[in-house]
């Protein structure tokens, strides 16, 4: 059988028991809060526990290192969709030490895709199309300045609301100890 066999297998029990109940929830965060991390593992139940969150408290997005590289890319269109729609009125961005996008390697990820089976076509055409795969494919030097830089962003923002406390941390993925880098109560919007 396949994972996704085992999933829809244990997903019909999950159903049929109403399991479901005891998550059910309004799609507002009941503490108004927009959390911005790392899709690593380790942080899937650690973080909301460590934090205090339970299922309905907070939106949560991940993606690879807690980073906003894009000012109108995605993730911050999911960051106004939180704040404007949502019910939103604070973002916290919690980055975690031993993060594999502080070793990112540009070219062992390209190497990888090539081994993977695209072609050197595509990234030729990539790379002709203006994408720079190795600036694209970066992470940071540090944990402490990627959060930072993704905190900064989101508030230089031209669509931000005033006001609006954007917070930093990171996380021991090992204990859950949360260090506060950036806080969003004592430092204003940024302006541009």
């Amino acid at each position: 059988m396949s994972q996704v066999t085992d999933i829809l297998e244990f997903n019909k029990h999950f159903v049929e028991e109403k399991a479901y109940e005891s998550y059910l929830t309004s799609r507002f965060p009941d503490k108004k809060m927009l959390i911005i991390t790392c899709m690593d593992t380790r942080l899937v139940e650690l973080l909301p526990k460590a934090m205090n969150f339970k299922n309905g408290d907070v939106k949560i997005i991940k993606n690879a290192g807690a980073i906003i590289s894009q000012p109108f890319g995605s993730v911050m269109r999911s960051v106004m969709v939180a704040l404007y729609e949502l019910d939103a009125d604070e973002v916290i961005v919690v980055g975690h030490y031993e993060c594999g996008m502080a070793s990112l390697n540009a070219d062992h990820m390209i190497n990888s895709i090539k081994e993977r089976g695209v072609s050197e076509e595509v990234l030729s055409t990539l790379e002709n199309s203006g994408i720079k795969l190795t600036k694209w494919l970066r992470g940071f030097d540090n944990v402490e300045e990627g959060v930072i830089q993704t905190v900064e962003l989101i508030k230089r923002h031209p669509l931000l609301p005033p006001n609006v406390p954007i917070h930093g941390m990171i996380i021991d993925p090992a204990t859950g100890a949360l260090e506060l880098v950036s806080d969003g109560y004592a430092e204003p919007k940024a302006t541009l």
